[in-house]
Parts: C-alpha cells; structure tokens; sequence
C-alpha cells in the first residue's frame, strides 16, 4: 500500500513546463487587460471557500465561473484519480475562457506553466483556520456517498493532505507555494483572510475591482 506521500506525488499536480509549440500561438497568448472586462482568478486551500465564492461572484458579475478541478481531472469513481495530460488541460480551458469578455476561474494554475501568471486581471487569496477547512471537507466527503472500501481510503488520504496545507511538507498546494505564487503574478492581487462571511468576501472582492476597473462596475 502507497504511504501518504507516495500517493500524493502521483495525485497532487506536478510542475510542468512552460507550453511548447504544441500549442501554436496558444502558449504565447497574453490577455489584453481594458478595464471594461475582468478577469479574475481565485484560490486557496481545500476547504477555503473558492468554488462557493465563485459561484455567488458568478450571479453578481454575470461572468462564467469555471474550475480548474473540471480540466485538470477525468471524471471517474472515487473521483480525481485520473489526470489529463498538461498540454489537454491547457489548451481545453484557454479555449473555454477567450470565448468569454469576463470570467472567473476558480482553483490552482500556479504549476501549470508561465502562461498564467499574466493571466489575470485580479487575483484573490482565501486563507481560512485549519480547523474549520478540514470539518468543511469531511462533510463534503460524506455528502459524496459511502465511505467505504477504496472511498473510504481516498477520502482519508486526502483529509491527511489538506491538513498539512499549512505546513506545506507534503506535495501539492501549500501556503508557502501560493505565497511564492503571488509573487509572480502580474495584477493586483486581494488577500482575504479568517472566516467571514461569503458576502462579505464578495463586498471586498467588488470594492477591489471598483477600484482598478470602474467602467467595469
């Protein structure tokens, strides 16, 4: 049987490269910020909050929400256990998002390539006591189904890897990997931090776009 870190070295995301001329003019493509267009990207630890606060900014910006979870990995049962190619993931999501003027994309892009980092228009950072993250997660597992038989394995792996998020000793997203994360990005970036409330979040998140981008608002 896999340990925990043997596991999460094939099931966390792995670094890859920047994109290659797999990608055409793909890999080279920037966004072209305006102001009266936004661009917005979210992320965080499991259990902080990101897919629930993009839904709700989704309804108040009438801007699409998409998830990284969707490209990243194939649908199967015990869910993310089977990973799409870089180069697939890459090419189906920056497809997705330039069909759309405005959009909000929710999850961890910070290891899949240079492209990213200049992706955005704003970035939003939710950090949120391990504590409350983990009693999230354990009900969401629960809500999935059974945890039994090779469930019940995966979901204790993966209740194990959230709570060393902190931490950042086992593979995948960590605070400190999202630190360095915001330091390579090229817009303004909000950090929202503690248990407040998703309107709340959603008030500072529209005040800071107010701010770089008023004929937006």
């Amino acid at each position: 049987m896999l340990n925990l870190k043997q596991y999460y070295s094939f099931l966390i995301n792995l670094p890859i490269t920047k994109p290659t001329n797999l990608f055409g003019n793909l890999g080279n493509l920037t966004f072209d910020y305006t102001g009266k267009r936004m661009r917005l990207h979210l992320f965080g630890a499991s259990g902080s909050g990101v897919t629930t606060l993009g839904h709700k900014l989704s309804m108040n910006l009438t801007s699409p929400y998409f998830d990284t979870d969707s490209y990243h990995w194939v649908p199967t049962y015990p869910p993310f256990t089977s990973k799409r190619p870089p180069h697939e993931r890459h090419t189906w999501l920056v497809s997705d998002l330039t069909k759309q003027e405005s959009w909000i994309l929710g999850g961890t892009v910070y290891n899949w390539g240079e492209y990213w980092r200049s992706a955005f228009d704003l970035a939003v950072y939710l950090w949120v006591p391990k504590a409350i993250r983990l009693e999230r997660l354990y009900l969401r597992e629960l809500e999935r189904g059974p945890l039994v038989g090779v469930a019940a394995e995966q979901s204790k792996f993966f209740l194990d890897w959230a709570a060393h998020y902190d931490e950042g000793d086992l593979p995948g997203r960590s605070r400190a990997r999202h630190e360095v994360w915001m330091g390579q990005l090229h817009c303004p970036i909000l950090r929202i931090e503690g248990d407040i409330q998703i309107e709340e979040r959603v008030e500072l998140i529209q005040k800071k776009i107010s701010q770089i981008a008023p004929s937006f608002t």
